[in-house]
């Protein structure tokens, strides 16, 4: 052992009870507190403070100290009894003197001391001399432990160009041995980083030592050790890296590569064509570098300039068409700036570049050109035919200067009302036009060139037709006006007023009067109100129906055209038995019984007669339905609960299933079933005549006898006044089938009297087939 052990050894004798953890420490205090209560009671134990180093590999049991009752005269006098944590097994006592070994290897980081009890007997009775008494033997610390760094691995960021000093991270390390020793202290110190990074040895924060360039590099890996012992010789020590990542900000411009550019355009070009891409470059990224073009100048009218935002390109487009003819060289300034601006670098000049770009038009066969985007054109209404409606002009761009042909196109009934001459371009109306029919006609009017046909270009012709005074006013709906036999002198009987077709640049008046041949002898009158709008009113108090049913005013209404035109309107007013106010309904009912000539009485005497007689129709109708008879009324009745009817088409003879045979069974037979009778009488005469008509075969009379076994002790077959029809086919059978759907025999060939003898219970089946024999013949 060397001195720096020894010496750390003698301190910890020294030092106060460490704890490891905080239930540790209640307990070392309550201990302490335990034994210095002990200590103040006046009582014969003498022991000194019992220690035992940590860690020790023991072979033999090592001595930690003795306990003494100042009661024993000599030794052997007392026997000394250990209790406790770990007694007889981790600690033994002799018991004459008292002495207390350690058996075990300690390790304080499991337990950091152990509370024992001691008891002193008297040695020839076994009886206590001294109270039982508590002590605690602590577990000496020594430094068998690493340290250890947590929460790894350790990455942090930290801003390019961050002034000196600036915390970038920290790191913790931590020790198993105890706190309260040299064991446990750790020190922090760089072992790699320097210049950049600075560690401070106590707390292990990371601080920058000098300001660096991301640019330049952005990545740095530091190396930090933790040593415990407060970094003393002999100490354990541990390392850590630490990423560090140096983010961007905004400390450098965009620059252009070139100071010049050039580029090319046809003049063929449509508006938006791209006629090229720079680019500036930027150290910085992400959106330090994002960048924002401009053109400046007069050549901004021409093109722009957009960016491509994930590129950082600037795009030329072409903002308006370039005529080669017109100018054949653009030169364009183009200015690039940072889009986010850190201000803190300003002073270092601004964050922006310009460049030249020089732009070259293409020549190219251009189609013809007209003198405006599009025309109108005016042309009365009515002109005659062949009437001139305007000239449109185009010509060739291109330096030969090439002839034009004109042609209209877009729509053949355009083409029936208007021509063009396709050496001028002068546009004529091939009939007259009416504007009441369309008052506007849109044409499309091409220009090719003679020498290359295939350049054609298009204008469109808008074309007004003006309005001339040619419909006259007249009344915009059929008035229905009528006045009261009571109407006094002066009463308003209709407002009316007056629509033209024509189109009226100073807007419609109309003026409204009656005719002059009988202004003087009407009994009505007419007030212009002087709004395209007229009032009538009586001339006269009372009016008879009787005198006159009907009169018939004639309003002149004149337009202000040019020339004005008038129109006379007839309006009917109908004279109605009320009072002063007229009932419309009230009115139109009078005025049709008027010219029926009927009056109320009358119409209503039509009405019952009418009335009558459709009650007297339909009493015949229901005695006769009544007297009616079904001449199968009777059979019907009797066989309506066995006939069931069927609309599904079966699937042949060999398809006996097709239906379910019991819903022939009436419900009172079901519900009061009755033992089959014996029918074997009934059926042979069916049987012989089945012998008859079929091969006189074993098997077939084999087959029938079987079947009529079945139908004997079949519950659930048809009623007894049922017919079963089975078609068989004996093996090598020389007639064939026996089905009646091959059979070459008519209906009327065929025989039922067979049914006769088959008894009572089949009468109604021989009936209705003799009977319907009987119909046919």
């Amino acid at each position: 052992m060397n001195c720096f052990t020894l010496l750390s050894l003698m301190l910890v004798l020294v030092q106060p009870w460490p704890c490891s953890s905080s239930t540790q420490t209640r307990s070392a205090q309550k201990t302490d507190e335990s034994f210095r209560a002990v200590g103040r009671v006046k009582r014969g134990w003498v022991w000194e403070p019992l220690f035992v180093t940590e860690e020790q590999n023991l072979t033999v049991p090592l001595y930690v100290g003795q306990l003494k009752s100042d009661l024993e005269k000599q030794e052997g006098d007392l026997k000394y009894i250990l209790t406790g944590e770990g007694a007889g097994s981790t600690f033994t006592i002799n018991e004459k003197n008292g002495k207390i070994y350690v058996t075990k290897k300690l390790d304080r980081e499991e337990k950091p001391f152990h509370i024992l009890r001691a008891q002193a007997l008297n040695r020839s009775t076994d009886l206590p001399v001294e109270p039982e008494s508590e002590f605690v033997i602590k577990v000496r610390d020594i430094n068998d432990h690493e340290p250890q760094f947590l929460d790894g691995p350790y990455v942090a960021t930290v801003p390019e160009m961050s002034p000196e000093g600036t915390s970038v991270t920290q790191v913790t390390a931590t020790d198993g041995d105890d706190p309260s020793g040299l064991s446990a202290r750790l020190l922090y110190n760089l072992i790699q980083g320097q210049p950049y990074f600075s560690v401070e040895p106590k707390t292990g924060v990371i601080r920058m030592a000098s300001q660096m360039d991301r640019e330049t590099k952005d990545q740095y890996l530091v190396i930090i050790q933790a040593k415990d012992m407060v970094g003393q010789a002999g100490a354990f020590s541990a390392t850590a890296t630490v990423t560090i990542n140096l983010s961007d900000i905004n400390d450098n411009p965009p620059k252009f590569q070139q100071g010049l550019y050039y580029m090319s355009v046809s003049e063929e070009a449509p508006v938006g064509t791209t006629v090229g891409k720079i680019s500036a470059e930027d150290s910085d990224i992400g959106e330090n570098a994002a960048m924002n073009y401009s053109i400046e100048g007069d050549s901004s009218d021409c093109f722009d300039i957009i960016t491509d935002n994930e590129t950082q390109e600037g795009i030329v487009l072409l903002k308006k068409k370039v005529d080669y003819e017109s100018k054949r060289r653009y030169s364009v300034q183009v200015k690039v700036v940072n889009r986010y601006i850190d201000d803190r670098f300003l002073e270092e000049g601004p964050f922006e570049d310009k460049t030249i770009v020089k732009i070259n038009v293409e020549d190219a066969d251009e189609p013809p050109v007209f003198t405006l985007e599009h025309y109108v054109m005016e042309i009365a209404e009515g002109d005659v035919s062949g009437s001139v409606v305007g000239v449109v002009t185009a010509r060739d761009p291109d330096n030969d200067d090439s002839p034009v042909r004109y042609s209209i196109v877009h729509g053949m009934h355009l083409k029936r009302l208007f021509s063009i001459n396709e050496h001028n371009g002068t546009i004529i109306a091939t009939k007259p036009l009416d504007r009441e029919l369309a008052s506007w006609h849109n044409i499309t009017v091409t220009a090719t060139e003679t020498r290359n046909p295939e350049k054609i270009s298009e204008a469109n012709v808008y074309i007004q037709v003006l309005d001339v005074n040619d419909h006259a006013p007249e009344f915009p709906k059929y008035y229905e006006t009528f006045v009261c036999e009571n109407a006094v002198s002066g009463q308003l009987v209709q407002s009316i007023s007056a629509v033209d077709q024509d189109d009226s640049a100073e807007g419609h008046h109309f003026c409204f009067s009656l005719a002059e041949n009988v202004t003087n002898n009407s009994s009505f009158t007419v007030k212009d109100n002087q709004d395209n709008t007229a009032g009538i009113f009586t001339a006269k108090s009372g009016f008879s129906r009787q005198e006159q049913f009907s009169f018939y005013l004639p309003i002149l209404i004149v337009d202000n055209g040019t020339p004005a035109l008038t129109s006379t309107n007839t309006l009917t007013v109908t004279v109605c038995d009320c009072d002063t106010e007229v009932n419309i309904f009230y009115c139109r009912y009078g005025a049709f019984m008027y010219a029926m000539g009927l009056s109320t009485e009358a119409l209503v005497a039509v009405l019952a007669g009418i009335l009558i007689l459709l009650v007297f129709i339909l009493a015949i109708l229901a005695i006769r339905q009544q007297r009616k008879k079904s001449p199968f009324s009777e059979k019907m009745e009797e066989f309506r609960e066995n006939i069931v009817r069927y609309d599904d088409e079966g699937g042949g003879e060999e398809d006996t299933e097709a239906f379910d045979i019991s819903a022939l069974r009436s419900h009172t037979v079901l519900r009061t079933h009755r033992a089959r009778k014996k029918v074997t009488t009934e059926i042979h005469s069916l049987y012989r005549q089945s012998l008859q008509v079929g091969p006189d075969s074993a098997i077939f009379r084999q087959f029938i006898a079987e079947k009529l076994e079945e139908a004997n002790a079949d519950p659930s077959v048809p009623p007894y006044d049922s017919l079963q029809t089975y078609a068989f086919e004996g093996t090598g059978s020389m007639a064939g089938s026996l089905s009646s759907l091959g059979s070459n025999l008519s209906d009327r060939e065929q025989s039922y009297d067979f049914l006769t003898d088959w008894g009572p219970h089949f009468k109604h089946l021989a009936s209705m087939y003799t009977c319907h024999r009987s119909v046919r013949d």
